[in-house]
This record gives C-alpha cells, sequence and structure tokens, in this order.
C-alpha cells in the first residue's frame, strides 16, 4: 500500500471520528471570500466552539459512506468545508449569519444532525433556533412573570381578609 494511500485512510478515519462526536455538521460553499474575510468567519466559528476546515470532497464521501450515510454523494463537488459544532445550532447559525454578511460569498449545502441528513432548508431552520442561553433566558422570565403574578393576587387576598382594618 502506498504512503499517500495511507495518508488519506488517516485523514478518512480523523473524518469520521469528528463527525461522530460532532452533534452537528454543516457542509459549506465558499468562493470569493477574501483572505481578512476568511480569518474574521474562522474567529467567529472558533468562538463558538465550531471547528471549520476545507477537506477534499473524496475524503468526507468515503467518511459517510464508511458510516452508512449516503445523502451527502450529491452534495461534496465543488468548493466545500465542514464544520463540525459541538451543539446542534452553533455551526448552523454561523454558516447562515455569515451568508448574509459575506453577499452569498459562503452558502449551506447540507447537513447532519442527530444521525440524520438534512437539506438546506433544515440547516437554516436549525439556526433560527434561539441558543440555549436565551431558551433559558426566556423560561426565567416566563417564570418570574407567574411567581409575581401569584405574589399580587395573595397579597390582594391577605388585604380583603382584614389586613386593611384602621
Amino acid at each position: 500500500m502506498s504512503a499517500n494511500r495511507q495518508a488519506k485512510e488517516v485523514v478518512v478515519e480523523e473524518i469520521k471520528a469528528k463527525i461522530q462526536e460532532s452533534k452537528s455538521v454543516v457542509l459549506v460553499h465558499y468562493s470569493g471570500l477574501t483572505v481578512a474575510q476568511d480569518t474574521e468567519l474562522r474567529n467567529e466559528f472558533r468562538k463558538n466552539n465550531v471547528q471549520y476546515k476545507v477537506l477534499k470532497n473524496t475524503l468526507v464521501r468515503k467518511a459517510f459512506d464508511e458510516l452508512g450515510v449516503t445523502a451527502f454523494d450529491a452534495d461534496l463537488n465543488g468548493n466545500t468545508a465542514v464544520a463540525f459544532g459541538a451543539d446542534e445550532v452553533s455551526a448552523a447559525k454561523v454558516v447562515v449569519d455569515g451568508e448574509k454578511k459575506y453577499d452569498g460569498k459562503i452558502s449551506v449545502k447540507s447537513g447532519y444532525v442527530d444521525n440524520a441528513y438534512i437539506d438546506v432548508n433544515g440547516v437554516k431552520a436549525l439556526a433560527s433556533i434561539p441558543s440555549k442561553e436565551q431558551l433559558y433566558a426566556n423560561l426565567a422570565c416566563g417564570l418570574m412573570g407567574v411567581v409575581r403574578g401569584l405574589a399580587v393576587a395573595l397579597n390582594r387576598v391577605a388585604e380583603k381578609m382584614g389586613g386593611t382594618q384602621e
């Protein structure tokens, strides 16, 4: 076996490991980014705990094929980068925000979440979900409103029961 083939097999194994340990994978088409824009985009990925790599389509296809996923074959052509997310939504959010920010110089091809292929629309829907922190904040605000309403109601009942006698 040639050294080149062995090196490629090692890369395929690394890609498979990244796919399996990531909560989400987004395939990204990129074209025409300046160095400054690419650096800014990579920093945004890092800040959101997403690994962003430009990989050979054939090696990514082989990794997915070895995992039993063949839905990506049509998406793995042209310029392709792969974003491996530590959570379900961060990779999708950065890519979709980047689409708007960089005037279409990057775009979503497809994604892989919960061991399932998702198309462009699925990735964009995933990106529209608020972050976990935002969801927690919304829940806390909702609960605070209920608690406050209960406190006001109990206070009024106490006043009516004789707490306001002169």
